[in-house]
């Protein structure tokens, strides 16, 4: 049980921060919007890079230390594309959340209850743009797989309990920022808050983007 509960902890403190995949789950879940397939391929790739760095693939990034710098650009790349985006939308503005619409309605939408006034965003561009923010993110493979591998390592024959509470952590937290982020909707009701929330969305993408490719430019 400690072994499991020392996975559990180091888990939360390696996702439990403001990132670009949080962010993202964070808008999401706000929008009620594909929510439990946001949240299931975010804590499932959690599952996959964990169980990969307890099986020893952080070796082979510390042999190929290329693979980061090839997922370092790509990711920047794409942050800063998603970032520019974000910035459009919030300077045209246009979303809004009709708070008691979306209450009323949920008892026939789907799964995830993503019923709302929100122009919706179909399911295959959010899965992309999810499998992006959490494969193209170069510390994933540093923290998650390099990291938290070795340190699953150091449990010996108790390393996969280790890495059961890391998924865990992995599980309960995208679970509750997903499903919990809807009850901050009854401060977006208006055009002007989601243009504030998407500058804010705008302004996180594009400086870590810049924060993954800085040190490359500036050594």
């Amino acid at each position: 049980m400690l072994t499991v509960l020392a996975g559990l902890g180091l888990g939360l403190s390696l996702i439990v921060a403001i990132g670009a995949q949080n962010v993202f789950v964070l808008r999401q879940g706000i929008r009620r919007e594909h929510v439990l397939a946001v949240v299931a391929i975010c804590a499932l790739s959690d599952a996959a890079l964990i169980a990969a760095g307890v099986a020893g693939l952080g070796f082979v990034i510390s042999a190929a230390p290329w693979l980061v710098v090839v997922a370092r650009w790509a990711g920047a790349l794409f942050l800063l594309t998603y970032g520019i985006l974000a910035a459009r939308r919030a300077w045209r503005g246009g979303d809004e959340l009709d708070v008691d619409t979306v209450g009323s309605a949920e008892s026939g939408s789907g799964v995830d209850g993503s019923t709302s006034t929100l122009n919706r965003t179909r399911l295959a561009p959010v899965i992309l743009t999810t499998l992006a923010l959490t494969w193209l993110n170069p510390h994933v493979y540093l923290d998650t797989v390099l990291m938290l591998g070795s340190i699953a390592a150091t449990h010996g024959d108790e390393r996969w309990l280790f890495a059961g509470g890391a998924i865990a952590a992995s599980i309960l937290w995208f679970t509750a920022l997903g499903f919990g982020a809807r009850y901050l909707g009854r401060w977006l009701r208006t055009p002007l808050s989601w243009r504030i929330l998407d500058a804010v969305i705008a302004v996180v993408m594009i400086t870590i983007a810049v924060s993954l490719v800085l040190p490359v430019l500036v050594p």
